[in-house]
């Protein structure tokens, strides 16, 4: 066996993976740039030089993390002597997940790909966690509440106090576990004390050499540029009086709970408005919320970004819906922006108006870039926010003119305005060899990805954590790099980044109290709070049980959300791999029509997209059709496209894991024998 390359770590890294070194449980706490994939690396090969039988799983929480971790680290490393073989839901290789770990010294793979080869009964995916040694959770501040990582460590733990087998060392790496959003220190450290509890480790952080990783993840120059409010919004009050007119379209009892147009608390509002309408049976109330969200959308955007954004996204919105008018209150919602359409387009378009805050952003990005090649991030809050900003930014003269080449990165998915996995390397690649100078991105580049040294990074129009906030500022890290909050004075945003930097330093004070704690009083504290969340579980999951089997199939009834029209029952609806709600019943077809035909990055085993459905009679959009083996052409449906009626009354539902009824697996031969009556061994 080849020898592994050696692996130099750095004085504090040495220091923090003693814990680890000794066969203990701990959890690395290094911030965006200290090396804590190095130091879980290093660990690893010690491990697997010094284990019987050794076998590691690196967990992570994101599919693109899978090839950059078997790339850049594990792979470079532990390559030569070791089997590694990285997983993720992209590759064929998550259906022989078990058979992979047997033949694997080190497996790399999100940790959805773990839970299911623990969940499934079939040989050659299914595993233990007792048959790993070591289990590296990356990011693991996330080993809390509904995340799969906690369903990971909740199986552990509850083998643990169980006593049930031999389970693995424990190694968490997390940039901050942050506070849960507590603001007192009692409550922070219990926070601290719960993710440790969650992880069944303690928490280990440098204490002896915090000036060298000072010197490697310098702290960045942090300014605040503050714009004035606008002293006048003429497109954003036209918006808010068209929306008074669907405000008084509605009944008066029902517009005078809604709370400030243009906020969150607005939308927040409409939503449970909209519920009300579906659960009521009326589609005057449920319509003018989903148009009222769309206008505050509208708001938001506007807020933020351009007026001509603003106006694009409802111009977008009413051209899709114009052939799809049902009743009167659709036509008066349609013709409400018909007739404002051009008189909104102008305001839109008046430059005296537009948002200070671009004029601000612009100053930054042009005092960054004008006098030194820069590499710089964009964060905004939404897919759409960063679209917006690239158009800006490409239609920008002065932007331009200083050489500023921008690229988008937002989280995968099949919208319009998501991104596939090849999309986000070839943008990451780019940034990386300097082909693009400015990402405009969503949360996505905060945690984990790969991305070089930045002398500039601005938060534009941003709400999140203390731990979203951390992880942005650690992305600047070339010397003398600019940290930069565009906001509005006394905005939310400047409320929210100064709250986060007091939860910053409560953060660090936590930790240190855990760790101040003697282990005995330590232990005592994580016990209980494991024998607590092992009670919880099972109440939680008994009561899930309970609610599943509250209804019998033939009880509940599927009606589209849009017009409300019984389209199916219960009865009618089977799951494919626990996952695919589909529709058997051949009758439904006449039901809903088919549009464009539906692309996927991803192939899978079973299974092919087919076209998008929607109800014929609204246009409601309800799912997609897909081909499973090749043959069956099955419509696949979207719960929240529908509500439910039930004996209890209408509830419109979000997930079918809230459900309150059992959905059988689908029988694929049960489905084909009806084609084929003459078959003998179908009786059988």
């Amino acid at each position: 066996m080849a020898a592994p390359m050696e692996i130099a770590l750095r004085s504090y890294q040495e220091e923090v993976v003693q814990t680890a070194l000794k066969g203990e449980n701990s959890i690395i706490w290094l911030p965006t740039g200290g090396g804590k994939t190095r130091a879980a690396v290093y660990v690893a090969k010690k491990h697997l030089e010094t284990t019987a039988n050794a076998k590691v799983a690196v967990l992570v929480n994101k599919v693109h993390l899978v090839d950059q971790h078997y790339n850049k680290e594990f792979n470079v490393h532990l390559g030569k002597p070791y089997k590694i073989k990285p997983i993720s839901g992209d590759s064929c290789d998550k259906e022989l997940f078990g058979r992979l770990v047997k033949d694997s010294d080190l497996v790399i793979c999100t940790a959805q790909i773990l839970e299911n080869a623990l969940n499934s009964t079939e040989e050659e995916k299914h595993v233990d966690l007792t048959d790993f040694t070591l289990l590296v959770i990356d990011e693991c501040h996330h080993t809390q509440k509904e995340n799969v990582y906690n369903k990971i460590m909740g199986r552990y733990v509850e083998k643990k106090v169980r006593k049930e087998g031999k389970l693995p060392q424990v190694l968490g790496l997390t940039a901050s576990p942050g506070t849960g959003g507590n603001k007192s220190l009692d409550k922070a450290v219990e926070h601290v004390l719960q993710i440790c509890a969650n992880l069944d480790s303690v928490i280990v952080s440098t204490k002896n050499y915090t000036p060298a990783l000072k010197k490697v993840v310098p702290r960045p120059k942090k300014q605040y540029d503050i714009v004035e409010k606008r002293a006048l919004d003429p497109f954003a009050d036209h918006l808010k009086l068209m929306m008074s007119m669907i405000h008084e379209f509605m009944p008066s009892t029902v517009s005078r709970s809604l709370r400030d147009r243009g906020t969150q608390e607005y939308e927040a509002d409409v939503v449970e408005l909209e519920k009300k309408g579906v659960i009521e049976e009326n589609r005057l109330i449920a319509q003018c919320a989903l148009h009222l969200r769309k206008y505050n959308d509208a708001l938001l955007i506007n807020d933020t970004v351009r007026m001509v954004d603003a106006f694009n996204v409802l111009d977008e919105f009413y051209n899709s819906r114009k052939n799809k008018l049902l009743d009167g209150t659709d036509f008066f919602l349609q013709g409400l922006f018909d007739e404002n359409r051009v008189e909104l387009k102008q305001l839109a378009l008046d430059a005296r108006y537009e948002n200070p805050k671009l004029a601000q952003l612009q100053v930054v990005l042009l005092e960054e870039f004008r006098e030194k090649k820069s590499r710089g991030i964009l964060f905004s809050k939404t897919r759409k926010g960063t679209h917006c900003l690239y158009d800006w930014v490409n239609s920008n003269h002065e932007l331009l003119k200083v050489k500023i080449t921008a690229g988008i990165l937002t989280g995968t998915g099949t919208g319009a305005e998501h991104m596939n996995q090849n999309e986000q390397k070839k943008t990451i690649h780019e940034f990386r060899e300097g082909f693009l100078n400015l990402l405009i991105s969503t949360s996505v580049a905060e945690e984990g990805l790969d991305i070089p040294e930045c002398n500039l990074v601005v938060r534009y129009g941003l709400l999140t954590n203390e731990i979203a906030q951390q992880q942005a500022s650690g992305r600047a890290r070339a010397e003398n790099s600019v940290y930069s909050v565009v906001a509005e004075e006394g905005g939310r945003e400047m409320r929210k980044e100064l709250t986060n930097e007091y939860l910053e330093s409560l953060t660090s004070k936590a930790i240190d109290q855990v760790q101040r704690m003697s282990p005995r009083e330590f232990r005592i504290k994580i016990s209980k709070l494991q024998q607590m969340s092992i009670l919880i579980r099972l109440e939680t999951e008994k009561k899930k049980d309970a609610r599943k089997q509250r209804y019998s199939p033939a009880e509940v009834q599927l009606h589209c959300r849009g017009c409300f029209l019984r389209v199916c029952s219960g009865e009618d609806i089977k799951t494919i791999e626990n996952s695919h709600h589909v529709n058997i019943n051949p009758e439904f077809k006449r039901f809903y029509k088919t549009g464009g035909q539906v692309v996927l990055e991803r192939t899978f085993e079973d299974w092919e997209p087919g076209r998008v459905i929607s109800c014929s009679k609204c246009g409601q959009e309800w799912g997609l059709e897909i081909k499973f083996k090749r043959v069956a052409i099955l419509p696949c449906l979207k719960i929240k496209n529908f509500s439910l009626n039930t004996p209890h009354g209408k509830v419109p539902c979000k997930y079918w894991k809230n459900v309150e009824f059992q959905v059988p697996e689908f029988d694929f031969i049960e489905y084909m024998s009806s084609s084929y009556p003459d078959l003998d061994f179908l009786d059988d």
